[in-house]
This record gives structure tokens, sequence and C-alpha cells, in this order.
């Protein structure tokens, strides 16, 4: 439940999950079997259409927000549409009216200065206001199209260098001739092409993950202990879970730590589809289908159309289906992806 507030590589794995749970019409059995199959031919690439135009993950990018993320996106070769959003979500969390230590302003987090340097008339109402995201977000692309111009010249990925250009400067990138030697601008890129991953649409198989066995194993082991409003699982709580915070024991068990809250979760990795599930796969739920900042609830994916559930006060943690009107998709869960998301919970 949401709170108030944020490889591919040959091989097999085989899963099994089996689990006994009482219904008032007496104790269902399920026994799950789930088969990875990573057979290098068989994972394709994640983004991109026919046209080698990168489209959005299903609600990943607020419905407010879309067509200007869509649009604004594919401004330069240097940015596509899910890059643009990594950076927004990491920026602000989708919050036109964030404000940083650092006096940075808006969705785009722009600094008065560098506004009032590379601001645009983005809806071409005859203002620039930096606190408008149809102004804010099209200043986004264009900046970045600005830096990676500066950098064109440099040698290595155009992307990675616009980003560190707008990190470190355009100055140190050709100093340099690439990305900056510094920690701080090493991390900025590579969080956000992460964060890229899970803002893209996938086009071929998603890589199974590692590390699903176990945070299945370890949610299995808490079937049948009664649901806590913000229960994350300790003593004090009587091992209690919420369905955010037995998702995210479930996986600080295999050594990722996800955030708290069940919408930034959905930002951890890849989408796969409905027909793609495999287990340890979060599956999210909410009343609007268009936004995953509204996502509500989180359940981890054992196979056969159920999920592992901690559903609410006064239930217990058991199987349910997954399959309702408020299903809203699924991401599976990897160490980069749950490592490049902000520590701060982002207001929607």
């Amino acid at each position: 439940m949401r709170k108030a507030g944020r490889t591919g590589g040959a091989g097999r794995a085989w899963l099994m999950a089996g689990g006994v749970f009482g219904l008032c019409l007496g104790f269902l059995l399920l026994l799950v079997v789930g088969t990875y199959s990573a057979a290098a031919g068989l994972l394709g690439g994640a983004g991109s259409g026919k046209n080698g135009t990168v489209s959005l993950a299903k609600g990943a990018v607020p419905a407010l927000y879309q067509g200007l993320v869509q649009r604004w996106g594919n401004l330069c070769p240097a940015i596509n549409p899910a890059l643009l959003a990594a950076q927004l979500y990491q920026e602000s969390g989708w919050n036109p009216r964030a404000v940083s230590p650092a006096n940075a302003r808006g969705i785009a987090q722009f600094i008065p200065g560098t506004w009032a340097s590379h601001g645009i008339d983005g809806d071409g109402d005859g203002d620039r206001d930096i606190w408008d995201p149809q102004d804010a977000i099209p200043s986004a692309a264009s900046y970045d199209c600005a830096l990676a111009g500066y950098v064109k010249k440099v040698p290595g990925d155009p992307a990675n260098n616009m980003l560190a250009a707008y990190n470190a400067g355009a100055y140190r990138v050709i100093q340099y001739r690439g990305v900056p030697p510094y920690r701080e601008t090493q991390n900025y890129v590579r969080i956000i092409r992460s964060l890229e991953k899970s803002f893209a649409r996938p086009t071929g198989r998603v890589s199974p993950s590692k590390q699903a066995a176990g945070a299945i194993y370890y949610a299995q082991q808490k079937l049948g202990t009664p649901y806590l409003w913000g229960g994350t699982g300790t003593a004090e709580q009587g091992g209690r879970f919420d369905c955010s915070g037995l998702s995210q024991a479930a996986y600080a068990s295999v050594g990722i730590h996800l955030p708290r809250v069940a919408n930034d979760q959905y930002n951890a990795g890849p989408h796969p589809g409905r027909d793609e599930l495999l287990p340890g796969d979060l599956v999210f739920f909410s009343d609007d289908l268009t936004n995953s900042r509204a996502i509500r609830h989180v359940g981890i994916y054992v196979g056969g159309g159920y999920m592992i559930n901690a559903p609410r006060t006064g239930a217990v943690i058991r199987f349910d289906r997954i399959d309702t009107p408020d299903y809203f998709g699924a991401t599976r869960v990897t160490a980069d992806g749950a490592a490049a998301l902000p520590t701060r919970p982002a207001q929607p």
C-alpha cells in the first residue's frame, strides 16, 4: 500500500513456490513452478519502436506530461523520451512545485540563472514560466540538446557525455574527453541511464531476475502473518508488514534495497507484459491506470496468475489472484534499477 509522502546470459533457474492458505471454503493448495529462460538470442532491447523512436512504458510518466515527454524527448539524437523522463523523475519526482536546497525550481529543477539563459516558451503563450511544466519540460529537452551540441566532438556515448555535461559542465567533459572522473558525475550518469530502462517500453523479452527466487522464498515464510499498515517487519511491529513493506523486505533479503512506497518500487526495473510475467516480478494496482504515481498497492508474483499479497487491515499475508480491474502492470526488479532510485520520497 502506498504511504503518504515515495542478465541476459545463458542459463536456467528453477523456482518452486508452494503454499496452503485458508479461505472460507477451505484450503487452497497453490504449487507454482516458474521457469526462467535467459538464452541470449531471445532477449531483446528496451524501448525502440519500428522507426527507432523510444516508447514510454505504460503509465510510467503521468498522463498529464506523457505527450510532452514523448514529443520533446525526440528533440535531438542524444536524448529520447525515456531518458528525459528518467531525468525529470530523478530531479523532481514529477513535482512541478519542487524546490531544492540549491534553489533549483520546478519539475525540471532549473536554477534561476540557467533558466534565464536556457528556458524556452514551450507552450507558445508568450511567457517562460519555470513553474509551468509546459515550459519546463521542453526547456529541459532543449537544454540537454544544447549541451549535447557543446560536447558533440567528444569520444564516447553522446547521451552519457550530455548527462555528464549537465552535471559537471561541458568544459570538463571536453577536458577529460568523456565523462569526468568525478564520483558525483559518474553516479549521475549511471543513475539516469539505469532509470531510463524503467521508463522505456520493452521491445523484447526482459532478462530474468537473478534474485527472484530468494525474494519469493522470504515472502513465503510470511504467509499467514497479520497485515499491519506501515509495517516493515520489525520486532516492534511483531514482524508484520503492509504490501510495500513486504516487497521491500523480500528483496532486501537478497541484497536489493527498494524504496519504501509502492509507486517508487514500480521504477526499480523494466516492465514485462502480463503474458511475460515470471515469479518474483512485482505486480502493481491503481485506481488510475494512466499514472504510476497513483499506484497504491503491490504484490509479489509467484506464477499461475497469483501473487503473495499483504492486502489490508484485518487480513493476513496470503495468495491472491492478480487479474483484477485495478491491475496496473509489473516490474522485474534489478539491482541497478533499484540502486538508481531516489532515496527521498518523490511527491506526485
